[in-house]
């Protein structure tokens, strides 16, 4: 061990002990089991924490973050990094100093009505939506990952998903958050009106002072904000200050800063979600297109069709589905997972005339089932001309099998092919529709080009991909492929006008490329944001504007 490691961890106790004297009631762990557990999310990059922490509540947090700003001038290596369930593709949730573990006490649903819920950022999704249910409610931007994702995740990323094309992302939902910004104080953010905004800047206090100097930013760079927003459906790159501040409506939302920002502006303790009415019937058609030709046109006809849902999946997806069927027992249970193989065997007679290249899922929702059935219908007689297979499928029952291989895709590349690993650093471009029959060719032959066996699955009515190489990523030979196929993936992600992130945001992966998403200029207002509400940079480093290739390259995890 060297002579800096031993400093570091004499400081690290030090630092425990001042916080244990401060009050922190929660659990601290500096274990090598908690180490190494908290070294790696779902990302490719791997980052030793030295203590994880379990605030037990907002002032555990407050006492800790107050802690970090007083040492951190003596201790620059200090930082604090929020982490839930480590779902994060990106590398978001890991860091070299300390975790903050959101699970452990973070869990309360304080209130559900039929149009808002308030709860707390380690909540699972899953148990959420369990309660938001029971009003027939729904918050729609949900994750592939809506089973294993928190709801404080889904904040930090500015998540979305398969119901995204018709509803939004999680930035559309917020309401008000709680967060603790870099003073170690909690402040309610919600949208302001103008007087609201003026009343707030009056304060002249800490929390007076972000709200001026970000309002002063926004209307003195107005036009050049405003231009920056990538011209596609969604977006989760660099932080969404375009819409901050609008003239014409008179509303100031910081929450559009805070969320999506992957905890680099501050700590969120509570979410007040807005809900939507759930539909309770559904019925999707699934089309098996054997050549990429007609994708453009198939596209927009399903579009003007207005699906609640417009999925789709490669065959290499439906060929690993296939061949680990027998696993998808274990999630879903001895009862489902038989109706799910009965279904199945229909459409193995089908798939002996040729395995499809894509394989499309168009949903639609509605109040009763006859309304369902009545788009189904009128969908499939719009794309009968294009002389393909197709199937509807009239139950969530039926359909199951499809949203299996689609939603539980990635878990399945981790967990079953054992030579090689996920590698997700080209995992969610967005590209408008109208360029997929162009796009989708170019980038199989970057693909093919570095040898990358990759499955793709995404949302077919935002141009968002999920290409998930799988790569032997502990041998030098396939390390080295990663910065140059990386470059050419994004350069024709760009000549399209797309975005390098839909939903799974910019960790260490992307956030190294966010000059060349949004140029120079737009760079250092990001890092005006930042510098902003975090300026001794204590919230979750080497993320965001304080990105660098170097650093995220050096940390890529070097045995899985």
């Amino acid at each position: 061990m060297s002579a800096s490691s031993r400093l570091s961890l004499k400081t690290m106790d030090s630092f425990t002990q001042k916080l244990t004297a401060s009050g922190f009631r929660g659990e601290i762990d500096d274990s090598d089991e908690a180490k190494e557990f908290y070294s790696h999310d779902a990302s490719l990059f791997e980052i030793r924490p030295q203590l994880v922490v379990s605030p037990q509540d907002s002032a555990d947090l407050q006492t800790l973050v107050r802690l970090v700003h007083e040492e951190k001038e003596s201790t620059p290596g200090l930082s604090v990094t929020a982490r839930s369930a480590g779902t994060d593709m990106a590398g978001g949730a890991i860091n070299d100093s300390i975790i903050v573990d959101f699970t452990k006490h973070f869990t309360a649903i304080e209130s559900v009505s039929a149009i808002e819920a308030r709860a707390q950022p380690g909540v699972y999704y899953r148990d959420f939506e369990v309660e938001t249910l029971k009003h027939d409610a729904l918050m729609p931007a949900y994750p592939a990952s809506r089973d294993m994702c928190t709801i404080g995740g889904m904040v930090a990323n500015n998540s979305g998903g398969e119901k995204s094309l018709e509803f939004g992302k999680v930035k559309d939902f917020v309401n008000e958050l709680k967060v603790i910004f870099a003073d170690g104080n909690e402040y309610t953010v919600k949208p302001l009106n103008k007087s609201e905004l003026d009343a707030k800047i009056a304060q002249n206090d800490y929390e007076g002072k972000i709200y001026k100097q970000i309002y002063d930013l926004c209307e003195k760079n107005y036009d050049v904000i405003k231009a920056a927003k990538p011209n596609v459906s969604k977006n989760s790159m660099g932080y969404t200050l375009w819409e901050v501040w609008d003239r014409e409506t008179g509303v100031f939302d910081l929450t559009k800063l805070i969320v999506g920002s992957e905890g680099t502006l501050g700590l969120v303790t509570d979410i007040k979600y807005r809900l939507v009415p759930h539909r309770p019937y559904t019925g999707l058609l699934v089309c098996f297109l054997k050549g990429l030709d007609p994708l453009g046109d198939i596209i927009n006809d399903v579009l003007k069709h207005k699906p609640a849902t417009f999925e789709g999946f490669d065959d290499q997806t439906l060929y690993l589905s296939l061949r680990f069927m027998p696993s998808f027992h274990k999630l879903l249970g001895t009862k489902r997972f038989i109706n799910l193989v009965i279904s199945l065997i229909p459409d193995g007679f089908m798939l002996l005339r040729g395995i499809p290249k894509l394989i499309l899922m168009i949903e639609f929702n509605g109040q009763t089932q006859e309304e369902v059935d009545e788009k189904i219908v009128a969908m499939r007689a719009d794309l009968r001309k294009y002389g393909m297979a197709m199937e509807s499928d009239d139950t969530a029952e039926k359909s199951e099998k499809f949203w299996v291989m689609r939603r539980r895709s990635f878990q399945l590349l981790r967990s079953k092919v054992k030579d090689k690993h996920t590698a997700p650093f080209i995992d969610d471009l967005v590209v408008n529709p109208p360029h997929l029959p162009e796009f989708l060719p170019r980038i199989q032959k970057i693909i093919r080009k570095y040898k990358l066996f990759a499955t793709i699955a995404g949302h077919m009515g935002d141009g968002n991909f999920h290409i998930i190489p799988l790569m032997q990523i502990e041998k030098a030979s396939e390390r080295a492929k990663l910065l140059p196929a990386m470059k050419e993936v994004n350069e024709l992600v760009l000549h399209y006008g797309g975005s390098l992130s839909g939903e799974h945001n910019d960790g260490l992966v992307r956030g190294p490329w966010l000059e060349q998403q949004f140029g120079k200029e737009v760079l250092g207002l990001f890092r005006q944001v930042k510098d902003i509400f975090d300026p001794q940079n204590i919230f979750n480093p080497h993320k965001k504007s304080d990105s660098d290739w170097d650093y995220s390259f050096s940390h890529i995890r070097d045995s899985f």
